[in-house]
C-alpha cells in the first residue's frame, strides 16, 4: 500500500507484508490438516518462518535493504576486527545466558518451549554467525558497533570503546532478552491452541466466532512480534538504530507486561469489575453482535498497526519510522484501539453495587490509559532524534484524524520542545 501523498516515506511496505502474513496463514493451515506429526515447536518455527522470510526475499528484491541508499564499495576483510566482534557476539550470548540462568523468573516451566526450540537453532546460528560476521565486515558499516566494543572491553583493550554505542548495544539486547521468550511463548499457546480447536463450532454463534476471531487478531499480533525481535540484522535493514534510553520510558512499557502486569494490575490497575461486555450485553443479541464487532475492529486495527512494522516490530526500540498503514492517520493507532477496547470490553461504567464503585473502576482504567500516554509520549522523545520522525510527526499535526484532539488539548501535541519530546544530542548508536 503506497504511502499518503505528502507523508514521509516509510521503511516498509504493507503489501509485502500482508503477502507474508498471507504465506503464514496459509502454512498454519497447512500444519493444521496435515501436521499432526510435528511437535508445537516445529509448527511455531514453521509460522513464523513463513512470515520472515517472504518479508526478507520481497524487501530485497522491492526495497533494497539498504533502503535505496548506495551501498559502499566492498572492503577488504580486516581478520583482527571480525574476531574481536564474534568474541563480542560470545560475550552477549553468556550474558543473556547468565540472566536466565540467575532470574528465577526464568527458572520455571514457563519458558521451557522457548528453551527448547533455542536450544535447536543455536547450534545453527553459532555456524551461521562466523561468516555473516566476515561478509558484513566486507560490505561496510557497522565496523565499531556494539559487538566490536563489548569484544574490546573482553580483551581488556578500552582505547576506541565508546560507552554510549557500548550501552546501546546491552540495552538493544535486553529488549529480545526480555521480549523474545515472552512472545514466542505466548505464540506457543495459540498454535497449540488452534491445533485443538473444534472448527465445527466457528459459526454456530456469534459467541464462537467473536472468540475465535479475538484469538486469531492476536495470534498475527504475536507472528509479528515473534519475527520482529528475531529479526534484528544489518543486512535486511532490520538491525536496531537506538534503543529507549531513559528508566521512564523502560518502566512505563515493562509493567505491561508480564510478569510486571500481575503486580500492577492486582494492587493498582484493577479496573475490571468481574462482569464484561459479554455478561452484560448477552440478553440483547443485536446489541451483543454490535459491540462485539466493534471489539474485533478496534483490536483488528491494533493487530494492523504491528503488522505495519513487517520484521522490524519491537518495543523500546527504532527502527526505521513507519508512515503507512494505520499510521497514515495517527502516531499512535495501536495504543489508541487498544485503549478504546479495554473501555469496550471490561465496560467498568456499569459496575454494580454503586455510582461511587463504577466511578472507581473508571478512574483505575483511566490511569492505565495515562501508562499508556507515558508510553506514547516516551517513545516520541526517542524517535524524535531522528529528523524523518519530526517530519512524520509534524505531518501528522496537519493530516492525522485526531489532529482535532491537539487543538482541544495543546498537551497532547506534537511539539519537539516540550519535556517528553525534546531530542538530545546523541550518537546514532547502532546494534546489528
Amino acid at each position: 500500500m503506497p504511502n499518503h501523498p505528502g507523508a514521509p516515506r516509510s521503511v516498509t511496505s504493507n503489501a509485502i507484508n500482508l503477502t507474508a502474513l498471507l504465506c503464514s496463514l496459509a502454512v498454519g493451515a497447512w500444519v493444521l490438516r496435515y501436521g499432526q506429526r510435528l511437535d508445537d515447536q516445529a509448527a511455531v518455527f514453521l509460522v513464523a518462518l513463513a512470515y520472515a522470510a517472504p518479508v526478507i526475499l520481497l524487501e530485497a528484491i522491492w526495497l533494497r535493504a539498504d533502503g535505496g541508499g548506495q551501498r559502499p564499495a566492498p572492503a577488504a576483510t580486516d581478520l583482527p576486527r571480525v574476531l574481536t566482534k564474534l568474541l563480542g557476539l560470545a560475550c552477549t550470548c553468556a550474558l543473556v545466558a547468565l540472566v536466565y540462568w540467575a532470574l528465577p523468573e526464568y527458572r520455571g516451566s514457563f519458558y521451557d518451549r522457548f528453551y527448547a526450540a533455542l536450544g535447536s537453532v543455536l547450534p545453527w546460528l553459532a555456524v551461521a554467525a562466523v561468516p555473516y560476521f566476515f561478509w558484513q565486515d566486507r560490505r561496510g558499516g557497522g565496523h565499531r558497533d556494539g559487538y566490536w566494543q563489548l569484544g574490546r572491553v573482553a580483551l581488556l583493550r578500552l582505547d576506541g570503546v565508546d560507552a554510549g554505542v557500548l550501552s546501546q548495544h546491552l540495552l538493544g539486547w535486553l529488549v529480545k532478552l526480555f521480549f523474545l521468550p515472552l512472545m514466542f511463548t505466548y505464540l506457543s499457546d495459540k498454535v497449540a491452541w488452534y491445533r485443538t480447536y473444534d472448527f465445527s463450532l466457528l459459526f454456530d454463534s456469534f459467541k464462537n466466532f467473536f472468540d475465535f476471531a479475538y484469538a486469531t487478531i492476536f495470534h498475527v499480533d504475536l507472528l509479528v512480534a515473534v519475527a520482529g525481535y528475531a529479526c534484528t540484522f544489518r543486512a535486511t535493514d532490520s538491525h536496531i538504530r537506538s534503543t529507549e534510553p531513559t528508566l521512564l520510558g523502560w518502566a512505563v512499557a515493562i509493567m505491561c507486561y508480564q510478569p510486571f502486569w500481575s503486580f500492577f494490575s492486582a494492587q493498582y490497575l484493577a479496573y475490571q469489575s468481574g462482569r464484561g461486555w459479554g455478561a452484560w450485553l448477552w440478553d440483547y443479541p443485536t446489541l451483543y453482535t454490535l459491540w462485539g464487532s466493534a471489539i474485533l475492529i478496534l483490536v483488528a486495527v491494533y493487530s494492523w498497526a504491528t503488522l505495519s512494522f513487517g520484521i522490524r516490530f519491537s518495543n523500546l526500540t527504532h527502527r526505521g519510522i513507519i508512515t503507512n498503514g494505520p499510521y497514515r492517520w495517527s502516531k499512535h493507532p495501536a495504543y489508541v484501539c487498544k485503549n478504546l477496547s479495554y473501555w469496550m470490553i471490561a465496560m467498568p461504567f456499569m459496575a454494580s453495587g454503586s455510582a461511587w464503585e463504577a466511578l472507581r473502576l473508571c478512574l483505575l482504567l483511566l490511569l492505565l490509559n495515562g501508562v499508556y500516554l507515558l508510553r506514547a509520549r516516551t517513545e516520541e522523545r526517542h524517535l524524535s532524534r531522528d529528523p524523518d520522525y519530526r517530519a512524520y510527526a509534524a505531518w501528522i499535526e496537519e493530516h492525522g484524524w485526531l489532529r482535532v484532539l491537539g487543538r482541544w488539548l495543546p498537551a497532547l501535541r506534537f511539539s519537539p520542545g516540550s519535556l517528553f519530546n525534546t531530542p538530545r544530542d546523541a550518537g546514532a548508536a547502532q546494534t546489528p
